[in-house]
């Protein structure tokens, strides 16, 4: 008898294998559209197509989805942003504008940019979920955007800023029309462009950010 061929894997090992992501992307929807807390695992593995016992060789909790939906999801953009922002330091305008449209076409518009709704309505009842999101998210993008403002204040090309305040302001926008996606956005007749929006809050948020010649009006 001939050997199988390597790529005549079981089906069964190979769906085995894909249940991890499809759990993990089903939790994030119903994390999304019912909240953390009214969330049932036994919805989640519904939602999958799996059993609730066969979650649960994966994932013994909600936190443990979360975690993973995080790790999974998340984290590899920010990996890949951090390493290619690297080279942008002598252009900071150019890295803002990276951040910022990195983060929407990669999160703010998928699934993804459900979660900081998710973490605006629910942070405060899972701790531990909530400080792994600011840890692994936050932190990470607010250094990135820390490291452009300051690079541009060291050239000259941005004036001295309060820093921490600066940083979180870059943010605002981002966080509310993803947050206005998820919630208010049904009661628009006319939905705004997201990418526009930002655009118009970018070229603001430069032109407030910008060194300005001595004796020029601000």
């Amino acid at each position: 008898m001939s050997a199988v061929p390597k790529t005549s894997e079981p089906l069964r090992q190979r769906r085995k294998q894909a249940r991890p992501s499809e759990l993990s992307a089903a939790a994030l929807e119903l994390f999304v559209e019912k909240g953390f807390a009214a969330t049932r695992l036994d919805e989640i593995a519904a939602r999958a197509g799996v059993s609730k016992g066969t979650l649960y060789l994966y994932f013994d909790s909600k936190e443990a989805l979360f975690t993973a939906v995080i790790r999974d999801g998340i984290l590899p953009l920010i990996e890949s942003a951090e390493a290619q922002l690297s080279g942008m330091l002598d252009d900071p305008e150019g890295m803002l504008r990276a951040i910022l449209f990195a983060w929407w076409d990669n999160v703010g518009a998928t699934p993804l940019g459900g979660i900081p709704k998710l973490m605006i309505a629910e942070a405060m009842n899972f701790p531990d979920v909530a400080r792994f999101y600011h840890q692994n998210v936050i932190e990470r993008g607010r250094r990135m955007v820390e490291a452009a403002i300051t690079r541009g204040i060291e050239r000259g090309l941005f004036r001295p800023v309060n820093l921490e305040q600066t940083v979180s302001l870059f943010f605002v926008p981002a966080m509310h029309i993803a947050v206005w996606r998820h919630s208010l956005a049904f009661c628009e007749a006319c939905q705004q462009d997201p990418r526009e929006f930002l655009e118009n809050f970018l070229q603001i948020f430069l032109r407030g950010l910008r060194a300005t010649e001595k004796g020029t009006p601000e």
